[in-house]
């Protein structure tokens, strides 16, 4: 029989994950373990490029495996994992550090951003975050990553590491390609339509979280920002407001834009608005209800923590074995299970 290709994801855990987040992503993420080998992990150890209340990052690392298993994404059928759970992640991310320019890093679009935002904390973790982000996917040797189409650099970055590693020491790493979902790949801020919806922009009112009251969802999409026309057309150029709407719509109903914009065609904003967060409030209600039974076993939770690093762990370690191994280090000081 043959193999299942693989599949590597992360999510940060800072904040719930956004409704942006689940339309992308999660969503697709639970229909993939079927067809793929799945490996999704609750990625702290990028988290901390920025200043995080260690409280909080603790409970929302809960908060956010009980969010994917509520997405329908099994720890029985994927391998889902806390990154530094697995200390392979930091060890191969050191030795591709080595392997890594300083000019594919500084021109990283993530990395300007982030120091535009926050130029108090600038720190060398931001820089090479792109080196532990190409450390999780190849020590799984994974054949697609799902991301957005904003992150597509940096898979191509992981490429760029991998070629350069196994032209000099062979065929030891993988080459992942980008895994973009046709729809729902890149949701839009409500307030700022030309913005991706994220979760550091909470404060204007134009992110939707997964654990949000229906009440709250509903009056953010009341305040969503369109345009000054009435018709409800998909034009992301021209009509950028009303256009994310309609593919926030599309993905939690199903209909094609088309469908939509005839099934409005006579109607203004006032009357699409709230049925577009009608339709998120009951696309997010059994999510939100299972989040909250399994964030009440932390047992449970403690449990898919362990199980799920030690499934990682096996595969990343034999992975490293290999890295230390071709580039001189001696290997017998890794843990006994990846030398089965």
């Amino acid at each position: 029989m043959e193999n299942k290709k693989i599949i590597l994801s992360g999510i940060q855990p800072t904040g719930i994950a956004t409704l942006g987040s689940y339309l992308g992503a999660l969503k697709n993420w639970a229909a993939l373990s079927d067809e793929y080998d799945c490996y999704y992990t609750v990625v702290d150890m990028h988290a901390i490029t920025a200043r995080q209340v260690p409280a909080d990052l603790r409970r929302t690392q809960y908060e956010q495996v009980a969010i994917l298993i509520a997405c329908g994404i099994d720890p029985g059928k994927n391998t889902l994992f806390i990154q530094s759970h697995v200390p392979a992640h930091a060890q191969l991310a050191w030795v591709l550090n080595c392997y890594t320019m300083f000019g594919e890093l500084s021109r990283m679009t993530q990395f300007k951003d982030k120091s535009a935002k926050n130029d108090e904390n600038i720190n060398a973790g931001l820089f090479t975050y792109p080196t532990l982000q190409a450390a999780d996917i190849l020590l799984y040797q994974a054949d697609l990553v799902p991301v957005g189409a904003d992150q597509k650099q940096h898979v191509e970055l992981t490429r760029n590491i991998a070629v350069r590693f196994n032209g000099i020491y062979g065929d030891v790493f993988k080459l992942p390609e980008p895994y973009i979902p046709e729809v729902g790949g890149k949701i839009m801020d409500l307030q700022t339509p030309t913005r991706k919806m994220s979760k550091s922009e909470i404060a204007d009112g134009g992110c939707i979280l997964m654990l949000d009251k229906p009440e709250d969802i509903l009056r953010s999409f009341k305040r969503a920002v369109t345009d000054s026309e009435t018709c409800i057309r998909f034009d992301p150029d021209n009509k950028p407001g009303i256009s994310n709407l309609i593919q926030i719509y599309s993905v939690c109903t199903g209909k094609e834009y088309t469908d939509i914009e005839n099934e409005f065609s006579g109607k203004g904003y006032g009357d699409f608005k709230p049925v577009v967060g009608e339709a998120v409030i009951e696309l997010l209600r059994p999510i939100r209800e299972e989040t909250r039974k399994i964030l009440a076993d932390k047992a449970y939770l403690e449990n898919v923590f362990k199980e799920g690093a030690e499934k990682a762990s096996y595969t990343a370690n034999k992975t490293l074995r290999k890295v230390y191994k071709k580039i001189g280090f001696i290997d017998s000081f890794l843990p006994a299970k990846a030398q089965r």
